[in-house]
């Protein structure tokens, strides 16, 4: 066949897949923005709710907190690491607050499944993905917790482990996500005066734009084997999926960015729960890694020791629950059955959990 005619004849699946590329971008651009809302919204009080930190549950609970304020667990990390080396935070105290972190930072997946509510087939698929993460890291808390509390386990371990590589040269870090997004948030934010209300809404009606377009181009581009090409070269195995979530997450460092890809590819029934798992908890170990580095850069025994920590919980999170990960995916389907029939059992869950419990044992004072 001429290649002309070779050409006109892939046309239509050319199309799909730049205006798939597109709506990647915006999607993109939405999450950002969203996070920019909520740390404007926030500004000036995330530093001090995590210096009141008085006790393991609570500091476990501002972490959740503060990482949903930000979107973000590295910003929530970066100033735990901050509020430590100044002496205002003790490290043990510090070490609860990145577990809660891990939570925290699965709202964004829940913020972006909820754009799906008013398709139902859709939602049961994209919010099973959203929140079987969300079941992994609280799991991993209930069962690493008391080994912290009761026998110090991720002070001891990554106090060994730090003074190991603690002499381990960092590296500056490229942030790819950032070249490609900065210019558009930064002309958002000055078209907007930098009012997060405004800014929340314009990503907003952005996500849901943008989500809706990918969901019907993946779904078109699913006649170009797009499900044979996904499970050959990303969710082939457990340990495959795994990798993938770790490689993507250190790109473009936001485990919110990696775990909220996969809930369109959900929607549209590409990946399975059982696939998108172990991508989730790739992710997991990529946003540490990125910590990681982070630390060695700053060169900072204290920074590199919480950044160990939460690498260490993440491993043995993955260890623990991988042999038990029908739980976890259980769980996710049956909230996602029950979300379908009761569309406020979502919204009670994100608030409930990320706002509403944090606040409640914060205001009260509460110690475990």
């Amino acid at each position: 066949m001429p290649p002309k005619l070779q050409i006109k004849r892939h046309l239509p699946e050319i199309a799909t897949g730049l205006g798939l590329m597109l709506a990647l971008y915006f999607f993109l651009l939405a999450v950002k923005l969203i996070a920019v809302s909520f740390t404007l919204a926030s500004q000036g009080h995330v530093q001090l709710l995590i210096a009141r930190a008085g006790s393991p549950l609570m500091g476990l609970l501002i972490g959740v907190l503060c990482t949903s304020l930000v979107q973000s667990s590295s910003s929530t990390t970066s100033l735990t690491v901050a509020l430590t080396v100044s002496g205002a935070l003790p490290l043990n105290l510090a070490i609860y607050i990145v577990m809660g972190a891990n939570i925290g930072t699965c709202i964004t997946n829940v913020l972006v499944s909820l754009t799906h509510i008013t398709r139902r087939n859709e939602f049961v698929h994209a919010f099973a993905a959203a929140v079987v993460q969300n079941f992994f890291n609280l799991i991993s808390v209930i069962l690493i917790f008391p080994l912290e509390f009761f026998f110090g386990y991720l002070t001891r371990t990554s106090g060994a482990l730090a003074g190991v590589v603690s002499h381990v040269g960092g590296i500056a870090l490229f942030k790819p996500l950032d070249w490609i997004t900065q210019p558009a948030v930064r002309l958002v934010q000055n078209v907007l005066d930098g009012s997060p209300l405004l800014i929340g809404l314009a990503a907003a009606i952005m996500l849901f734009l943008s989500l809706r377009r990918m969901v019907v181009s993946i779904k078109q581009l699913m006649l170009y084997r797009i499900r044979q090409v996904f499970g050959v070269y990303f969710f082939k195995s457990y340990g495959r999926a795994m990798l993938s979530g770790t490689v993507i997450t250190s790109i473009v460092q936001s485990s919110s960015v990696t775990t909220s890809l996969a809930v369109p590819f959900a929607a549209a029934r590409v990946l399975t729960l059982e696939q998108i798992f172990p991508y989730t908890l790739g992710a997991n170990i990529g946003t540490t890694v990125t910590t990681l580095l982070a630390a060695l850069c700053l060169g900072q025994p204290v920074g590199l020791q919480i950044a160990l920590a939460h690498l260490i919980f993440n491993i043995t999170g993955i260890i623990l629950i991988t042999p038990i990960r029908g739980i976890p995916i259980s769980l996710a389907r049956g909230l996602a059955l029950l979300a379908t029939r009761n569309r406020f059992i979502p919204l009670l869950f994100l608030l409930g959990q990320f706002f509403i419990l944090p606040l409640a044992v914060l205001f009260s004072g509460g110690r475990p």
